[in-house]
């Protein structure tokens, strides 16, 4: 691929722009020495106003997204793609959420511009365990573990019952529940079918991955070849 259309894909600009920028010395190695269209360059090696380069094409990123913001290019108000560059949207193929959060809901997000890898993720056989922190507006009533793990839970609306999900209760009014689905809102349906209500919930691991320590707000890249 050629130099101008490698970076015109990572959103920085169109293919006649970053000619433009080449031409004139903007885009240089790691070592300072200018770039010119048509010799071999490494993604990691190119630099642009002496800054490296976003992730590449193919990557995989996790973002701690707030509550507040929509898992949307459409909806008003705050949008979790306002945490990212906003060249993010410019890439060819565009940076994507992997699944939702709603927008009363915080934690782990992930986004790729893979679309296998987003099929491969998303789709139900999979299997891919997501944990959550859940606070409850009213106390356990001891039963939910053995319910959830049982396979038979079925949530008002559907006629086919949800997978076993494991849960662990934390205090009277917090459990950690972990589920291999992504039915709508499944966590704060499964509990109102026990008659509560969540209050808060918060995504803390998918697969292998965890927040750890990313602050709220904030995004890097991760290896997608751990997460199964």
């Amino acid at each position: 691929m050629k130099l101008a259309k490698h970076l015109a894909n990572l959103g920085y600009g169109s293919r006649k722009e970053m000619a433009l920028a080449i031409k004139n010395g903007w885009i240089t190695n790691a070592q300072g020495a200018r770039l010119q269209e048509g010799q071999p360059f490494t993604h990691a090696d190119i630099r642009l106003d002496g800054a490296p380069l976003d992730p590449p094409l193919g990557s995989l990123i996790m973002l701690h997204k707030p509550v507040g913001y929509t898992c949307s290019t459409k909806d008003h108000g705050a949008l979790v793609y306002q945490l990212l560059p906003e060249r993010f949207l410019r890439r060819k193929p565009p940076v994507s959420t992997i699944g939702r959060l709603d927008k009363d809901t915080s934690g782990l997000l992930l986004l790729t511009d893979d679309g296998k890898l987003l099929h491969k993720i998303i789709s139900p056989k999979s299997d891919l365990p997501k944990t959550y922190e859940v606070t409850l507006d009213r106390p356990l009533h001891g039963e939910e573990v053995q319910l959830f793990a049982s396979g038979t839970l079925l949530l008002n609306g559907e006629t086919t019952p949800l997978k076993p999900a494991e849960m662990e209760i934390i205090s009277s009014h917090q459990a950690r529940v972990t589920i291999t689905e992504g039915r709508y809102h499944q966590v704060r349906r499964m509990f109102a079918a026990t008659g509560n209500h969540v209050s808060k919930l918060h995504r803390s691991r998918i697969g292998t991955l965890s927040l750890a320590d990313l602050e709220q707000g904030k995004w890097r890249l991760v290896q997608k070849q751990g997460l199964f």
